[in-house]
């Protein structure tokens, strides 16, 4: 069965590294980008998310941001966030490389976190670059739009997230390649694997000849590239390799 298959290679591995995708945190209530009922289903992504219209209008971002930013700041791990951590706290995977911004890997316990597309729990004035928290920001939405900066008053108050049009963090992504040559095992969780450069990782994996198991809702352009390809629900499917990994190694 390809849930025992992926637990021997769990259990295996001792240089492990996770990718996971918007789908590892749909669980936890926070909508997908591209599936159904996903965000971009719901609002233009250039008049929503990309740099340049933000520096045109920052509003446009903010009054999405007002609806939809108290569900993702109330959302807490679910059990496929716990299990990934277990399985770094037991020594099978060495990092989550993560194109989420919702922080919720590190909440669950994750220590070593690469966040390939930045975080959204923090905001940043483009005018005199104070950091404020998202909270602080969000609860000031209701009165001031766009929010003003706490410190110089500035309309350009952008979350410390990668917009289209932006340049991704260089020491992030180098991080990401460089673990996934080095891995021994390659998990992908909830990524559709169509946004680059965060879908290269596996296929750099791949080339140097590191298995991967592969864990989506949905085919990926790569599910003939993997070892184990299980379609279902990551907050189902994590934790049963987990337990089954861990009994395997004694763990």
């Amino acid at each position: 069965m390809s849930i025992a298959r992926a637990a021997e290679l769990v259990a295996r591995a001792r240089r492990g590294v996770a990718l996971t995708g918007a789908g590892i945190s749909a669980e936890s209530g926070i909508p997908t980008f591209r599936g159904e009922g996903g965000l971009w289903r719901q609002y233009d992504p250039v008049k929503v998310a990309t740099l340049e219209n933000f520096l045109e209008d920052p509003a446009q971002y903010w009054r999405v941001a007002r609806e939809r930013g108290p569900a993702v700041l109330a959302a807490r791990p679910n059990a496929g966030h716990v299990a990934l951590a277990e399985l770094e706290a037991s020594g099978h995977i060495a990092a989550v490389v993560t194109q989420n911004t919702d922080g919720l890997h590190r909440d669950a316990g994750s220590r070593r976190v690469i966040e390939l597309h930045g975080t959204g729990r923090t905001v940043q004035c483009l005018d005199c670059g104070v950091v404020e928290s998202r909270g602080d920001v969000q609860a000031r939405l209701a009165d001031e739009m766009p929010p003003r900066c706490a410190v110089c008053g500035g309309t350009f108050m952008k979350p410390t997230v990668v917009f289209f049009g932006e340049q991704m963090p260089a020491d992030a992504v180098a991080q990401a390649f460089e673990l996934a040559r080095d891995a021994d095992l390659m998990l992908v969780v909830g990524s559709s694997l169509v946004v680059y450069p965060a879908a290269e990782v596996p296929l750099v994996a791949a080339r140097a000849g590191v298995p991967i198991v592969l864990i989506n809702a949905e085919p990926t352009p790569i599910d003939d590239l993997a070892d184990v390809v299980i379609h279902g629900r990551s907050g189902e499917v994590l934790p049963e390799i987990a337990r089954l990994a861990l009994v395997a190694s004694g763990g």
